[in-house]
């Protein structure tokens, strides 16, 4: 059984810095790829970014060069950096996990943490 688990979210002012990360309770960690989405309210879950197996990552265009992503597999975490941030980046994350390669879609990551909220005030 895969369990993902979130931390690290809460308030922040627009322009600050904010880092999450996710503990992933799996055996092979190193095989599963993994992926930040968020969801704001009234609006539909998004991808965020995502890590491979070689830590190749892949970033949606509206957080490129602010977010970072990487993941450290002998903790079976994974962290996501986020700088500069805006408004609009108020959500709920999630972290996800799956054995398909690399993906932006929700479908392809059958595995989901709970969610933190992070909130960037202006």
């Amino acid at each position: 059984q895969v369990q993902l688990v979130e931390s690290g979210g809460g308030l922040v002012q627009a322009g600050g810095s904010l880092s999450l990360s996710c503990s992933v309770s799996v055996e092979f960690f190193s095989l599963y790829v993994l992926a930040w989405f968020r969801q704001a309210p009234g609006k539909e879950r998004e991808f965020v970014g995502g890590i491979g197996w070689s830590e190749d990552t892949d970033y949606a265009p509206s957080v490129l060069g602010r977010f970072r992503i990487s993941r450290d597999n002998h903790k079976n975490t994974m962290a996501l950096e986020m700088n500069t941030l805006k408004t609009e980046d108020t959500a709920v994350y999630f972290c996800a996990a799956g054995r398909n390669p690399p993906s932006r879609q929700m479908s392809d990551y059958p595995y989901w943490g709970s969610g933190t909220q992070v909130t960037v005030s202006s």
